[in-house]
């Protein structure tokens, strides 16, 4: 690590201006929160592995910001070269540099890999002290990075109309009349899952989200995808020109952004595709080019004439979080086989931890029988990870996972963010928790679920941060609001329980799931973070119901549920705005024995017989004799319950 350090303050040195910082960027061209190996630059400088982090160097130091989910992780990978900068905790990115570098400091930046907003809003802060953002013309960390993995070539396909639910044709037709409403005659498309979902095509360049690297340019009358052209079969080019889309080389988009700013790029084509559109050429007043600050990057944002730019969030955003009829089905009928597949998984990790462990099991508390355990039948975090992906690749339209399994097992699963390596991964104990967060990418939905169990005694403690927990889950999916209420509204009601006993969490409540996309997908989220209050919670959007407890050391505890967005049917009406409400569409247990039954109120009791009710009754289809009778006994209603019922 100190030899790459010192490989790029000399390269810093050798710049003209020389810098005397260095930023470097999680993000790839696209502003992608997953990044394909040779795009991790960050953690090649860092070390640090996690998906979301800010490294700075300067002449002497070496600083790293991340967030909540990472503390722990970074605190654990970061080398004595690094200091840890915790976001909400210490002095923001900006604000550190403006305050500890030289006036007229120069700061150097791959304008490729950092957004309009960002690049702007640094640049505001650095200009108190006359510093600036030099924007080098090459990216140093590549110069230096001796083993940067190779591009890989990986082919576009076709997303079949029979799981996309709206044909290119019909996108592009409601995009140019947003354009035109706008007064917009053009949009530069960064993000690869818009291209993606624009275009109706999938891609392997990013491992765990299925998009191809690209870039796309829709004017009034045209349109681009500006991908290799390696990855491009026949097939998929005819489709593309069949809806009039121009395939050209990735690295084209530069001089066409250029192109498109100074209104040639229609015109060089010589296309017209009025009858597509909103206007024929030559007919419109409209003269702003569209692009979106938090995603574009400001390399492309840098060739346009920035008196003509439209900076708004993107209009496919939002278009494509509101998903349609067929898309609901699709996600609705993906995580039913995928809850099949994390009831089998549980079963065969129960089974699994009686046998080899003596442990008391899923749905005895009891004192676990020592065992001496050959080393070929361990069972360490990857190897059942790896069975639970097995599980799941068994399913219909199975293409891979959605994001690394958090398979964590007690201190791990204090770490938000944990990914398990081979090497180094921890063995399952039966007498700690075990938490997995998860998901699997469908042809027709994305999935993304998180279990907490324990196999053995769980603590009166951990019994009474689980059942907060689950509160909190409970009492968010069951809400109902008005229209126009924004996920920072609701993100209180996940929380409440856990602050009653003095208890939190450092992540967000909830975030929207892509239809065979990315697994995080914007524009609107459940959380305590501003950018929350941007876009209020709509009929049809999808989004994850995912409060947590962590403690450092010990264990750590999430359920998850992905949520459907519904119209709500109350009894009143107030203000005439309507309500809305959620609906479930993830089924696997919770389990009985991690909850502490005084702590629920006899509500919150009946919702949980009612939902696991509805999961023996929708997962009966996909399981077998043995591992129905295994369900059967994780969502009865025990004595217990019933009892707690009358009894309150």
């Amino acid at each position: 690590m100190a030899d790459i350090l010192a490989s790029l303050r000399s390269l810093m040195a050798s710049q003209s201006p020389p810098l005397d910082a260095l930023l470097v960027l999680s993000e790839d061209y696209h502003q992608s929160e997953y990044v394909s190996a040779r795009d991790k630059r960050r953690e090649f400088v860092s070390g640090f592995t996690g998906s979301a982090g800010l490294a700075l160097i300067t002449k002497n130091e070496a600083r790293l910001w991340t967030d909540g989910r990472y503390f722990l992780q970074a605190t654990q990978q970061l080398s004595d070269q690094w200091k840890l900068m915790r976001i909400g905790e210490d002095p923001p990115l900006d604000v550190w540099m403006s305050d500890n570098l030289q006036k007229e400091a120069a700061i150097g930046i791959d304008p490729w890999c950092v957004s309009v907003d960002t690049a702007q809003r640094w640049e505001r802060a650095f200009a108190k002290k006359n510093q600036k953002l030099v924007q080098t013309s090459t990216n140093l960390v590549d110069e230096i990075w001796k083993n940067r993995p190779p591009a890989e070539i990986n082919p576009a396909v076709d997303h079949p109309l029979e799981f996309a639910g709206r044909s290119v044709a019909e996108k592009l037709k409601a995009l140019r009349e947003k354009l035109s409403s706008e007064k917009a005659r053009g949009i530069i498309i960064t993000a690869l899952d818009e291209v993606a979902w624009l275009y109706n095509i999938r891609g392997s360049d990013v491992s765990y989200s299925p998009v191809v690297h690209a870039f796309a340019i829709v004017t009034l009358n045209s349109a681009f995808l500006y991908v290799d052209k390696r990855k491009v079969s026949s097939k998929v080019s005819s489709s593309l020109q069949a809806n009039g889309i121009e395939v050209r080389e990735y690295g084209a988009v530069s001089s066409d952004a250029a192109m498109l700013a100074s209104n040639q790029l229609d015109q060089a084509t010589g296309v017209n595709f009025g009858q597509n559109g909103v206007c024929q050429n030559d007919t419109c007043d409209n003269d702003l080019i569209w692009v979106d600050p938090a995603s574009c990057c400001y390399a492309l944002f840098s060739k346009l004439d920035a008196n003509k730019v439209l900076l708004q969030q993107s209009p496919l955003a939002l278009a494509k979080a509101l998903k349609n009829p067929v898309e609901l089905d699709g996600l609705k009928n993906a995580h039913i086989r995928d809850g099949a597949a994390v009831v089998q998984y549980l079963v065969w990790l129960d089974k699994q931890m009686q046998e080899i462990y003596g442990a008391s099991g899923y749905f005895l508390e009891g004192e676990v029988t020592s065992k001496k355990i050959p080393e070929t039948m361990k069972l360490t975090e990857v190897s059942v990870s790896d069975k639970l992906e097995g599980f799941r690749a068994s399913k219909e339209h199975f293409r891979g996972l959605s994001f690394p399994t958090i398979s964590s097992v007690g201190p791990n699963a204090a770490i938000i963010h944990y990914s398990p390596q081979a090497k180094t991964c921890a063995e399952l104990d039966p007498n700690s928790i075990y938490l997995f967060d998860s998901g699997a990418q469908y042809l027709d939905g994305t999935t993304d679920i998180t279990r907490t169990v324990h196999f053995g005694k769980p603590s009166a403690h951990e019994k009474a941060c689980y059942t907060s927990v689950l509160k909190g889950h409970i009492a968010l999916g069951n809400a109902r609001f008005p229209n126009g209420t924004n996920g920072y509204s609701l993100d209180i009601l996940a929380r409440i329980p856990l602050w009653r006993y003095g208890l939190d969490y450092r992540h967000g409540t909830g975030h929207g799931i892509g239809s065979y996309l990315n697994v995080h997908e914007g524009p609107h989220q459940i959380s305590f973070r501003p950018q929350a209050r941007n876009v209020p919670l709509q009929v049809s959007m999808t989004v994850t119901d995912e409060p947590g407890y962590y403690e450092d050391g010990n264990f750590g505890i999430r359920l998850e549920n992905v949520l459907v967005i519904k119209e709500a049917d109350t009894e009143f009406n107030f203000g005439d705005k309507g309500y809305l409400s959620f609906e479930h569409i993830t089924w696997a247990p919770y389990q009985i024995k991690l909850i502490d039954l005084s702590i629920l109120t006899p509500e919150e009791i009946q919702w949980l017989n009612r939902y696991h009710s509805k999961c023996r009754e929708i997962l009966a289809p996909y399981l077998d004799k043995n591992e129905m009778e295994w369900l059967k006994k994780a969502t009865e209603p025990h004595s217990s319950f019933v009892g707690h019922m009358v009894a309150t």
